[in-house]
């Protein structure tokens, strides 16, 4: 392949990456606008959140078995169009049956990018390239988040109605599946089979080395996953609670954000310089004492902590999907990874619908607490992770 196909191949994926993240990480802002506008209760909201994380759960792994048909440009394209009408369906709803439906075209859409994007980057550069287009993708993503959830703050703090800034991502959205197809792309077919079982040290299909400890990775980050979805759903939820106003209620996601940016990239320092294990509990304890005080505290202080938060509850991902490493054969590690990703998935389905129930019982407020206390489990499944890592550590 060309220099210059090799470089249309990032261009997509980083593109594709930026808008598909940025778009689901819209929904923490747009989620309290949409309440407040149709008079949507907690509950309605984590059902919608909901709605868009089961499709991506659902079809995460067939959009991985498509794209050996069709290609992965192909679906790239798909996808945006799919997350594009979706939301173009939400910014012209009027009720919350068309916001739902939109929501699930949308996470639908979504599904179709992850596991797409980084085959293309695997298959078009060598070992070296491929390693820092892997970071460059990655950090595409958490630009995307910060990009979209950061205008769409900006506009509604400056009298922009919620709809109009929707339907303009949205345009941008399929603009760039338009620009995916100008590229001239041709779909990439896998070539490598799976090693069989039997190429595999342990004999086992899934290559895990030993179930019980990754048993307990499993609910870790299910646990940890979950916390990060309700966190980030109905933190701007807490804000309003508070007295602030839509546009710094939405500010506040964004904060948390940027101290997730931060974290992913720092932990891994982390865990290489004290251990998985011990790096994991600081962050826990961090995410649990800081959910404990957001609730008391006045908005401006509020505002102070969200980044150290954003920090711990994103950033202890970058630790526990570090160590996969520690319990996957070398051969069976994409197929760890789509157990972890799979899990992560259908915690962001569980925990909005569950804490939302809750907080409308009792509050925002005491759901966070709640959240803290449950969080706290981790402190001994996270028992699994090693106390120390190699630096020639996969994770590290």
């Amino acid at each position: 392949m060309t220099r210059a196909y090799d470089q249309r191949v990032l261009i997509a994926s980083c593109g594709a990456h930026l808008i598909q993240d940025g778009l689901v990480a819209l929904q923490y802002v747009l989620l309290p606008i949409l309440a407040q506008s149709f008079g949507f209760n907690y509950t309605q909201v984590g059902f919608l959140r909901a709605l868009s994380n089961s499709a991506m759960t659902l079809l995460e792994i067939p959009a991985g078995v498509m794209a050996e048909r069709f290609g992965e440009i192909r679906l790239l394209v798909f996808g945006l169009v799919c997350a594009g009408l979706g939301y173009l369906g939400v910014a012209l709803a009027l009720d919350f049956y068309v916001i739902g439906i939109g929501f699930l075209v949308a996470g639908s859409g979504a599904a179709f990018q992850h596991s797409l994007s980084s085959a293309l980057i695997s298959k078009s550069f060598d070992d070296a390239g491929r390693r820092r287009s892997l970071g460059l993708y990655n950090a595409f993503g958490d630009l995307g988040k910060l990009a979209f959830t950061g205008v769409f703050s900006l506009a509604i703090g400056v009298g922009i109605a919620w709809n109009l800034i929707v339907m303009s991502l949205c345009l941008v959205t399929l603009g760039f599946a338009v620009l995916l197809l100008l590229l001239r792309l041709r779909p990439e077919h896998a070539s490598t089979a799976v090693a069989s079982a039997d190429q595999v040290g342990d004999g086992s299909k899934w290559g895990i080395r030993n179930p019980r400890k990754f048993g307990g990775l499993c609910v870790t980050v299910f646990l940890d996953t979950l916390t990060q979805a309700v966190f980030l759903t109905f933190i701007a939820f807490l804000l309003l609670e508070k007295g602030a106003g839509e546009a710094l209620a939405s500010f506040a996601v964004v904060l948390v954000l940027c101290g997730g940016m931060v974290g992913k990239f720092v932990c891994g320092y982390l865990a290489v310089r004290y251990g998985d294990r011990h790096a994991f509990r600081l962050l826990q304890l961090m995410t649990i004492a800081g959910l404990v005080l957001l609730v008391p505290l006045p908005v401006v202080a509020v505002l102070v902590l969200l980044p150290l938060v954003g920090i711990a509850v994103q950033g202890s991902t970058t630790v526990t999907y570090g160590a996969l490493s520690d319990f996957i054969h070398r051969d069976r590690q994409a197929r760890g990874y789509a157990i972890i990703y799979t899990l992560s998935a259908l915690s962001a389905v569980v925990g909005p619908v569950v804490f939302g129930w809750l907080a409308d019982l009792h509050g925002v407020g005491p759901a966070l607490v709640v959240l803290a206390a449950l969080t706290s489990l981790t402190l001994f499944t996270g028992r699994v992770l090693r106390k120390s890592v190699p630096l020639s550590a996969p994770g590290a």
